[in-house]
């Protein structure tokens, strides 16, 4: 085929635009035979496979252009006729890393294509039980049917692989100037090949007229939607739906734990993100925390140097988003929270090495996306909020506050890592990161910003209001005067929970007293309510109303239990010492503190207590059940922060407000199906 032609066509595909319907389609053909209509690549014997040359628009490279580069083979390319053809003698990788680091070498073969998504058909000359395919530095492995985006399942990776005998298909979205087609052998001395690649352009999808726009949501764990079993863990993108008025715009987060613009991108999670998006929706992206990792020269890894992270911006993910005319919007991210902090102790900005937040705001002024600094904001809350009211915000866990778990098993005797984890948090703090965000946008609004403006005015009209007056108590009443800071903040997000749930209330000074005894009678409405029991229900009522102690709220924890559950919840079962490794889809390493398996049950034994003479004798029977079951611990000697139970069970001790809220979110969350969104 003359050259002038294969040019022409490469400038008629490098010309589809976001607003046209783009019908060239490239076929690049690697056969001896015959191929008319395709750009012929041909081998040279004296040259061998050609190199990628600019002006033509198509060749072989020696380094691909992932991030980092990964160099590959041209010279022992051959030809057999059939296509062009390598085999690897001996492949690379680091040891005790080898799913993030690892080079099969093989070949590359660079197309030049403009920004913008492409229906992608790779025909290999061998089975593709031998060969690895991917897309200018994407992670095969994750690019297969049966992925969801999110904890709960219910946001399913619609653009995947599929093939069929030799041919390998995917649509992808390029923000770069070319597209690598990558061929890695699975096995050494395998060859494998490549015979032909079909590239088509895909128009940008417009939105029907009766559609909702959306807003996707795209970052870390720290925007990530959580699933029951993680509580108390939350992210902010798992409350901000609930800022928007439903009748306007959808709000989806593709936010995951561990993720940043490196891997967000590797693993597909963007490209299906753009695949699925409509033209004029808006692309809210917060990456930063991960993106510190020190992997950076892992081929996999998280990590990135400056130039990385302004490079994946600019080069990569502005460009695939716009082509696909959708709308970029930086959030730079929150500070992580210094988990020792002493009260009085002034917060700083912890992104001191990697400037991550300040690059983010240079590129967003320099290229015209709207920036919400969450991350100057974060710093000035945790300062003016103060230590006392911060630490319980974030994921500061002692034994009996909640049965989920993190990586390392459960939670349910305290933190495993033996840590107050600062960089994640709970929904009392999710929810004000929301305000942060929203507050920001309306600011931006306010100063001219189209895109702010269009987002603010999908905002609920009573959000709208909060914004305005800066008074957020209509949109968050579950917020009590009383455990906003000080001691009364020590259990606030059990008391924010139990209060939205209806399950306590405030009185008419917006109280909630949470150093007052608890009663029974209160207590037993409230266990019923967390635990869906029916209103007839005889458990856990029957008992005189009076100031609640610790052997009562034991029987009554027991009863509701009973009276729940037929089968032990997985969150006592198979759900224990289930250790989240490394590569698996919801691994989030931030939470990986090396130990394994830590158990739900009490760490110390009923018969190692020093005080179960004292029981009642009409209670001691249950009590000695709900101690086994884990439905009531010690309070003496824990700490947040430390997996460490205490020795005694102070059975006639006055339970507080405070204390009774953490027992029952603790049932709250033990009733709730550990894999479901926790959205209520």
């Amino acid at each position: 085929m003359h050259i002038a032609f294969v040019r022409g066509a490469l400038m008629a595909a490098s010309l589809c635009l976001p607003s046209l319907a783009c019908a060239d389609t490239l076929r690049f053909d690697f056969t001896a035979r015959p191929a008319p209509g395709a750009v012929q690549v041909k081998w040279n014997d004296r040259g061998g496979a050609p190199l990628y040359d600019e002006a033509a628009g198509f060749g072989f490279v020696e380094r691909t252009g992932a991030l980092p580069a990964r160099p590959v083979h041209v010279k022992e390319i051959r030809s057999d006729g059939r296509g062009f053809v390598i085999s690897e003698p001996v492949f690379e990788a680091e040891k005790g890393f080898e799913k993030d680091h690892y080079n099969h070498y093989g070949m590359a073969f660079r197309i030049k294509a403009a920004p913008g998504a492409y229906a992608i058909r790779v025909r290999t000359t061998s089975s593709l039980d031998d060969t690895i395919v991917s897309v200018t530095g994407m992670q095969a492995s994750r690019l297969g049917p049966g992925t969801f985006w999110d904890a709960a399942s219910l946001l399913p990776n619609r653009t995947s692989v599929s093939t069929q005998g030799r041919q390998w298909s995917y649509r992808y979205v390029n923000g770069r100037g070319f597209i690598d087609i990558e061929i890695e052998p699975k096995r050494p001395n395998t060859p494998v090949g490549i015979e032909e690649i079909v590239l088509e352009p895909i128009a940008a999808q417009a939105r029907a007229g009766n559609e909702l726009p959306t807003i996707f949501t795209l970052g870390d764990s720290t925007v990530k939607s959580y699933t029951f079993d993680e509580a108390p863990m939350s992210g902010w993108g798992q409350v901000f739906d609930k800022l928007f008025d439903p009748r306007k715009v959808r709000v989806l987060n593709y936010a995951m734990g561990g993720r940043s613009f490196r891997n967000a991108y590797a693993e597909g999670r963007l490209n299906d993100l753009l695949m699925t998006g409509r033209v004029g929706d808006v692309v809210m992206i917060q990456f930063g925390h991960n993106d510190e990792s020190l992997d950076e020269t892992r081929r996999f890894g998280r990590g990135a140097t400056e130039a990385m992270y302004e490079r994946l911006i600019v080069d990569v993910y502005l460009p695939a988003i716009r082509a696909r005319g959708m709308v970029p919007v930086f959030v730079t991210p929150m500070s992580r929270v210094k988990g020792d902090a002493k009260p009085g102790e002034t917060y700083v900005n912890s992104f001191s090495k990697r400037r991550f937040p300040d690059l983010m705001k240079k590129l967003g002024a320099a290229h015209g996306v709207p920036v919400l600094d969450l991350n100057a904001l974060s710093v000035d809350y945790y300062n003016r909020s103060g230590a006392e009211t911060i630490t319980p915000m974030v994921m500061a866990i002692e034994a009996g506050e909640t049965p989920g778990k993190t990586n390392d098993g459960s939670y349910a005797n305290g933190h495993p890592a033996n840590k107050i984890d600062g960089t994640h948090f709970r929904e009392s703090m999710s929810k004000q990161y929301a305000r942060m965000v929203a507050t920001e946008i309306a600011r931006l609004a306010v100063e001219g910003d189209k895109v702010a403006s269009t987002i603010a005015a999908q905002f609920k009209p009573e959000v709208q209001s909060a914004i305005t007056a800066g008074d957020w108590s209509a949109i968050h009443p579950e917020i009590a005067r009383d455990i906003t800071g000080g001691e009364g903040a020590y259990y606030r997000d059990q008391f924010e929970k139990l209060i939205q749930l209806g399950a306590l209330r405030k009185d008419a000074q917006g109280m909630v007293h949470p150093r007052q005894a608890m009663r029974t009678r209160e207590f037993a409405a409230a266990l019923k309510t967390v635990m869906r029991l029916p209103a007839h229900a005889h458990a856990p009522d029957g008992r005189p109303d009076a100031p609640l102690t610790r052997e009562v709220m034991g029987a009554m924890l027991l009863d509701a239990y009973q009276a729940k559950f037929s089968t032990k919840p997985k969150y006592m079962t198979d759900y224990n010492g289930k250790t989240m490794v490394p590569g698996a889809p919801g691994y989030d390493p931030n939470l990986d503190s090396g130990a394994q398996g830590a158990m739900y049950y009490p760490l110390v034994a009923w018969e190692r207590l020093a005080d179960t003479g004292a029981v009642s004798a009409p209670y001691a029977a249950k009590l000695k059940e709900a101690y086994a079951l884990g439905l009531i611990r010690s309070e003496a000697g824990i700490a947040r922060g430390r997996m460490v139970n205490g020795n005694v069970l102070e059975p006639a001790a006055l339970v507080s407000r405070a204390k009774a809220a953490k027992a029952l979110y603790f049932m709250w969350v033990l009733a709730q199906p550990p894999k479901a969104e926790n959205d209520h």
